[in-house]
């Protein structure tokens, strides 16, 4: 026999409790939060029950996640972090995007945009500290017709030829090392000198870098400049270009590949193309364009 305060060991495993929390959800205002609540508690009590979680697991659980907020900072994300590794922030990227034919795929955008791009001209250089292979990255900002987007604004960052962003190693690297905020000319070119990429880990002391290391994954990316996209009556893309022939193509450690997205960085040599573009010769030289879709909201 039990007293009204007490649950039996079947009421307990059963969906007793399930449905009285999400019984609990019935004056929430919002019918979309209410959507999201119910279907998060029914999916985390399905994943309790079906593992049979014991007490020390949920506690072990409940330190990660505690853990992993406090590793967060101005400039570092450990949470988007554990969604990019754990495929929920692909997952997210892909039920979201609008795939049209012809238009630039979508991807992550990663736990590194976490401070402004300066505004710089075009054909200006992102490297500031100039130790990595040098590169001219150039294009063209259209709509899906082939139109040229005169104006479209172009957001990008990378980390340095070391594989480090700059909000990594504060006093190593100056602020603003690797990004830089384009307007693309009259007829939707763009153009910018940086040093090429490389292979990076992804930052592997926090909770995340033991989670990969608990789970035998390694934590590089293949090498990548990221871009957001935007011009008027367009939706904006966040997406990265990936170098062809990168390590790690085929097991990015946060799933974001996509192979449309792979470009050459073609080795070039012509003194008279790097006097022009200001580089050393011989250069790499990537070329590609970003087309938007127009806006349908």
């Amino acid at each position: 026999m039990t007293t009204d305060n007490t649950v039996t060991g079947d009421t307990a495993t059963g969906d007793t409790v399930t449905e009285e929390a999400v019984a609990s959800l019935r004056s929430t205002a919002d019918p979309r939060l209410r959507e999201l609540l119910t279907g998060l508690i029914r999916h985390l009590h399905a994943f309790a029950r079906e593992t049979r979680l014991t007490q020390a697991e949920w506690e072990r659980a409940i330190g990660f996640l505690t853990a992993t907020g406090q590793t967060c900072t101005d400039t570092r994300q450990e949470f988007v972090l554990l969604s990019d590794v754990l495929g929920l922030s692909m997952l997210v990227e892909t039920i979201n995007a609008d795939t049209v034919a012809g238009a630039t795929e979508s991807t992550v955008l990663g736990p590194f945009h976490m401070t402004e791009s300066p505004a710089r001209e075009l054909g200006a250089s992102i490297d500031l500290v100039g130790d990595g292979e040098p590169c001219v990255v150039s294009g063209r900002v259209l709509s899906r017709d082939g139109t040229p987007l005169p104006g479209a604004l172009l957001d990008v960052w990378q980390a340095d030829g070391h594989g480090f962003y700059d909000v990594q190693q504060p006093g190593i690297q100056p602020a603003g090392n690797g990004r830089g905020l384009f307007t693309a000319d009259e007829e939707g070119r763009f153009r910018f000198r940086t040093c090429v990429p490389s292979p990076y880990p992804i930052p592997t002391d926090g909770p995340v870098g033991a989670l990969l290391g608990a789970t035998g994954r390694h934590p590089y990316r293949p090498a990548h400049i990221h871009f957001i996209a935007s011009a008027e009556g367009h939706a904006p893309v966040t997406t990265h270009i990936f170098v062809a022939g990168s390590d790690h193509l085929d097991s990015d450690a946060v799933f974001a590949v996509k192979e449309s997205l792979v470009q050459d960085f073609t080795e070039t040599d012509d003194p008279s193309l790097a006097r022009e573009f200001g580089v050393p010769n011989p250069f790499r030289h990537a070329r590609f364009d970003l087309v938007l879709t127009p806006d349908r909201s």
